[in-house]
């Protein structure tokens, strides 16, 4: 009997052993049992594979010559966008996902231009949003005028929005019915995927990236529905003066150590509440992990898988998190 892989998540299929990835109960399935049940009663099975597997597959795309889409989240784009060649040299397409959920006001050549200045090796830059069908018409476009040959990649970190993406491809330009498997978890995409998109374009899903650094990976259930954004952030903007803190529910602290009143703004998702305090009298949340950061005038402060805060003046501040969120610094996005 031939070989056969989930629809889903690009698996190979396999009815011997239930505890194995690629179980279905049938041959005739499309769907390996996790996608089945991801796909119809929103169960979600952890899967536990390395990121060594995961680059292997990267690096092997190095070995062609096709154009590769780099998919990554706006408002937790990565602090190292180079990295990512250093597994694929290939000619890459940056494409900015969930345009959707970062204020209308900012402007989408704003957001290019700031990774055009950054000097990173892309061909071109690309706002989108998969699940708005935003700028879709414009990608393809980019995709037609780049691709050496039928293939394109399409790579990043898990939850960028890779199977989003191919599902909105598919419905708007194809008469293909496959669609792959997403969810707000990560490592849902397991192995290659080829989708024939029309005679002249194959998209090939690969698996996400695991970041172990993401807030995604240490939140229940219930916390990951508020933490991840459905619909544009309202920015919240606050004054604070030295020994003031925000609370982000008992996901984060930011203490004002030290510096003029500043303002701080918050691009989190609008389910999270927020709250101002005494950082010397209330003592919450400080028996999280610490980090302290020296600010320059108009700079964010990025809590990957949580958002980013943008402070207009320079000061000191400390941010307490689960001691294996990466929080870093970087010039304003926005």
């Amino acid at each position: 009997m031939s070989e056969k892989y989930c629809t889903g998540c690009g698996v190979k299929l396999q009815y011997e052993n239930v505890l194995q990835e690629g179980y279905t109960t049938s041959y005739e399935n499309e769907l390996c049992q996790r996608c089945f049940r991801l796909k119809n009663y929103g169960e979600y099975q952890v899967v536990t594979k390395s990121n060594e597997e995961y680059i292997e597959i990267l690096k092997s795309i190095g070995t062609t010559k096709d154009l590769v889409l780099y998919i990554t989240d706006l408002l937790n784009v990565e602090e190292d966008l180079a990295k990512m060649k250093e597994y694929i040299p290939n000619k890459m397409i940056l494409v900015l996902n969930k345009r959707d959920v970062i204020p209308k006001s900012v402007k989408d050549e704003k957001l290019v231009s700031y990774f055009k200045q950054e000097g990173l090796d892309f061909l071109d830059v690309v706002v989108i949003s998969a699940a708005k069908n935003y700028n879709i018409d414009l990608l393809l476009k980019t995709i037609k005028f780049h691709q050496t040959s039928k293939n394109v990649y399409v790579v990043g970190h898990t939850n960028a929005g890779k199977s989003s993406l191919i599902n909105q491809l598919l419905k708007n330009y194809s008469n293909n019915t496959n669609q792959l498997t997403i969810s707000p978890l990560p490592s849902t995409t397991l192995n290659k995927i080829s989708i024939d998109l029309n005679e002249f374009l194959t998209l090939i899903d690969t698996p996400g990236l695991v970041d172990r650094q993401n807030l995604v990976n240490y939140l229940t259930s219930e916390q990951l529905k508020k933490v991840s954004p459905k619909k544009e952030i309202k920015p919240k903007t606050y004054q604070l003066k030295k020994g003031q803190a925000l609370l982000i529910e008992d996901i984060a602290r930011i203490d004002y150590v030290e510096g003029e009143k500043n303002s701080f703004t918050l691009y989190i998702s609008n389910e999270l509440k927020i709250k101002r305090i005494n950082a010397k009298t209330n003592t919450r949340l400080k028996d999280l992990a610490k980090e302290s950061f020296t600010l320059k005038y108009y700079e964010d402060i990025v809590m990957n898988g949580l958002g980013f805060v943008k402070i207009v003046d320079k000061g000191q501040v400390d941010v307490y998190m689960n001691q294996n969120v990466q929080i870093f610094v970087r010039s304003s996005l926005i």
